[in-house]
């Protein structure tokens, strides 16, 4: 079968990883539905993006406003990939955690029942390599992605007999204005277009982990078994993320 979403609703599409993808996924005939905060990075996205595409501003953290804006773009047309990229990476740990973690499930729950009702659909959650082992250059975000590979990962399998898939991202460093920020050394960072073609092809596989690039990949599950007297010394030599 030839893995063809007719309609795709990304966060987090204002800017980034989030933006990569909604040009990589625009196609004649395809709809996009792309959320995020600001208004005139999310319009620029959507005029480069062939086929129908709708945008709206919304917080991720708001639940009644997700599932306003989910039940919106389900009734103009089923949802068939649902990708929850919205994402920070700093600052206050309770808002990081707020976005992170409970603006993916304010947005993938408002889906569930739809897909359900058709038995069919595809959700991918945005979690990193830093979420295979808390650091103590940033707790708090390797913390919240942990969260988002595990509920990812448990999902998978609940909503396998529904006949929807789940994938769960975990990239590792992409040139973004969130990595911009970063305060230490980041090999092997890839482009946002290079990690949206990686992220597509897993997609189209319906892989259960899409992780990049494999050296990072491997050195993240690593470092979950190593000690961790071993990782804290090798970690706290690098400025905090937060």
């Amino acid at each position: 079968m030839v893995w063809d979403p007719r309609h795709v609703l990304i966060t987090g599409a204002s800017s980034g990883i989030g933006a990569a993808l909604a040009r990589r996924l625009a196609a004649p005939g395809r709809r996009l539905t792309l959320l995020g905060r600001d208004a005139p990075r999310l319009a620029a996205v959507a005029a480069d993006c062939a086929g129908e595409v709708a945008t709206a501003c919304v917080e991720v953290q708001d639940a009644p406003a997700m599932a306003g804006a989910i039940e919106r773009a389900c009734a103009a047309a089923p949802i068939d990939l649902l990708i929850a990229n919205a994402g920070i990476s700093g600052g206050d740990p309770s808002t990081l955690v707020a976005v992170n973690v409970q603006g993916v499930v304010n947005t993938v729950e408002p889906a569930l029942a739809p897909m359900r009702a058709r038995g069919a659909g595809q959700i991918a959650l945005m979690s990193s390599l830093a979420g295979f082992r808390g650091l103590p250059n940033a707790p708090a975000y390797c913390a919240s992605k942990a969260a988002v590979r595990l509920y990812g990962e448990g999902l998978r399998g609940r909503l396998a007999r529904d006949g929807i898939g789940v994938s769960v991202i975990c990239p590792g460093f992409v040139r973004t204005p969130l990595t911009a920020a970063n305060p230490f050394p980041m090999p092997f960072l890839m482009e946002p277009a290079t990690a949206a073609a990686r992220i597509v092809r897993g997609l189209a596989r319906n892989r259960a982990r899409i992780a990049f690039p494999r050296r990072l990949y491997a050195l993240a599950v690593l470092t979950s078994l190593l000690p961790a007297a071993v990782v804290d010394g090798l970690f706290t030599r690098f400025a905090a993320k937060e």
